[in-house]
């Protein structure tokens, strides 16, 4: 007797269950050096050429890029060996009377 797991009908629906959808991509003009690079590379790992494109894209984009610094922070770091400055700050005046617009 069959096991249930091996009915016809559970290998389809385990095999819908693991399956993840998957895009397609193509890539133009690649030039010849590069291309060469990457079928020289594939046949050292022992795969194709669209798995080593894979592998080399999952690699490089598995890592979070580095946030850059904020622009104050890096011409802050740039400047504060220098030593820095005291501005004198300009005194404050009241608020004026808007003009009158009309009449």
């Amino acid at each position: 007797m069959k096991k249930l797991s091996e009915h016809p009908s559970m290998i389809k629906m385990q095999s819908m269950i693991n399956e993840v959808p998957m895009a397609t991509m193509t890539i133009r003009n690649i030039d010849d050096q590069l291309k060469g690079r990457l079928r020289v590379q594939a046949a050292l790992h022992g795969r194709s050429m669209e798995d080593e494109a894979r592998d080399i894209l999952r690699a490089a984009l598995s890592v979070e890029p580095a946030r850059g610094v904020s622009l104050m922070a890096a011409v802050r770091a740039r400047i504060a060996p220098l030593g820095g400055i005291e501005l004198e700050q300009p005194a404050r005046e009241a608020i004026r009377t808007p003009p009158e617009l009309g009449a």
